[in-house]
């Protein structure tokens, strides 16, 4: 009989090397790794398999339980929360610096929990090393582990214990397969991770005015009461590569782009202050190369309480800067008031509907006659370039195969009036289409 899915969280003070474990246990690059303290803010979940056994891996920002910095303090929430939901906690420590005061206070944390919790000894990368573990039972817990996690260093004993606490069986969490992927882009500070609360209806992401908060991909199920369910991945803000001055920001665009490839639909937030931006126009870019489906959600549009016509030019200025993604929805909200959130996911289940949409094939040839029909272009040898039919091959995104005499000469302007119309008469008014062009044999 299958059980409950099993959670495993992973917790300990900043620069440990808690998520260089959790990427190695996950066998995934999820987690955020670099030599900078606090680069993990929001806890991340992954699967992993442990002793045969699917469970459920969470990473933690790293504790600082007495600092009081707001970001520590959030931390420590997200993180208080995470313990909450385990069924068992890694305490990662550092076997270079031995026990710390931080140390300590945690262990009293944790000791308070009454949850089983196995030490691990980080860092141990060799042997004279090893003669320092015994230093680490003194914080009070009887399994402690040496263990590297960065050069994957006796995982296999830790293994061993972590399954010690394994019921027979478990269930494995279901984290991948929800009906929509939703990956929330955009430049720092215009209100992402606000969004995403008020979507979750709960303080689920850590929010503050300074920018750059979110550093990481972090994802985030929502389940409706109708069944419906969403994986939010809230990115990092995205800034132009020239400004980006640490390597971790760096990463940050990566992990954002990284989730853009893996999501179904963007969000893409702008705000009212600023409108669309040339930043804006180039993460739309990206959406638009991957042939990802898009909302775009104009935030802090309660600014404009009373000034109409600037509200008018604002939104012929956004729908201007964007008329390379003529698919994409624009919804004007404000996160802080609550204002037309609730719109958000239903748009997104239009955008998803069509993103998903297979056309039959006689419908597809039929359209492509009509737009065809009364166009006359030629390839370079001067001789006309024929369009013979069509066929949808993929969904997700909807992707079109049409055969012709001179695929490699069809000029890009033709491609995109082409594509216009394919969506136009197809029935993807709010969802990219992908056109492949193949010789006919």
């Amino acid at each position: 009989m299958s059980r409950k899915p099993f959670r495993i969280a992973i917790v300990g003070r900043p620069n440990v090397g808690k998520s260089t474990l959790f990427n190695t246990l996950s066998k995934t690059r999820k987690a955020l790794v670099e030599r900078s303290p606090g680069v993990t803010r929001d806890r991340v979940y992954a699967q992993a398999e442990i002793a045969d056994r699917k469970v459920t891996l969470i990473d933690t920002g790293g504790l600082l339980p007495g600092d009081e910095d707001q970001f520590a303090r959030e931390i420590f929430a997200q993180a208080k929360k995470a313990l909450k939901e385990a069924d068992l906690i890694l305490f990662v420590v550092d076997g270079q610096a031995g026990i710390t005061p931080v140390d300590e206070e945690l262990a009293s944390f944790l000791h308070k929990l009454e949850k089983p919790v196995i030490v691990l000894v980080n860092k141990l990368d060799g042997p004279r090393l090893d003669q320092v573990l015994s230093d680490f039972y003194a914080l009070g817990f009887d399994e402690v582990v040496g263990i590297s996690a960065k050069h994957k260093r006796n995982l296999d004993e830790l293994e061993e214990v972590m399954a010690k606490y394994l019921p027979e069986e478990t269930e494995e969490e279901d984290l991948e397969e929800e009906i929509v992927k939703l990956a929330v882009l955009g430049r720092p500070n215009v209100g992402k991770s606000s969004l995403v609360n008020r979507l979750l209806g709960e303080e689920r992401m850590i929010v503050s005015d300074v920018p750059g908060t979110t550093r990481d991909s972090v994802d985030t199920l929502l389940e409706l009461p109708d069944g419906r369910k969403y994986l939010l991945i809230d990115t990092a803000g995205i800034r132009r590569r020239p400004r980006i001055k640490e390597r971790v920001e760096k990463f940050s665009v990566d992990k954002a782009l990284e989730a853009l490839r893996r999501a179904d639909i963007a969000l893409m937030v702008l705000t009212a202050e600023e409108g669309i931006t040339d930043q804006d126009q180039k993460i739309l870019s990206q959406i638009d190369k991957n042939h990802k489906g898009c909302l775009i959600v104009v935030n802090k549009w309660d600014l404009l309480d009373g000034k109409r016509e600037e509200a008018n030019v604002l939104m012929q200025q956004i729908r201007y800067g964007a008329r390379f993604v003529p698919w994409a929805p624009i919804l004007t909200v404000s996160a802080k008031t609550g204002r037309r959130v609730k719109e958000i996911l239903p748009i997104v289940d239009e955008i998803y509907k069509q993103y998903s949409t297979r056309v039959p094939t006689w419908t597809v040839n039929k359209a492509l006659e009509e737009i065809t029909q009364d166009h006359s272009i030629y390839a370079s040898t001067g001789k006309r370039i024929k369009f013979y039919y069509g066929t949808q091959v993929e969904t997700r995104p909807p992707t079109f195969v049409v055969f012709t005499n001179y695929p490699d000469e069809i000029p890009k302007s033709f491609e995109r009036y082409l594509k216009n119309r394919l969506r136009e008469k197809l029935g993807f008014d709010k969802s990219p289409v992908k056109v492949i062009f193949r010789e006919k044999r």
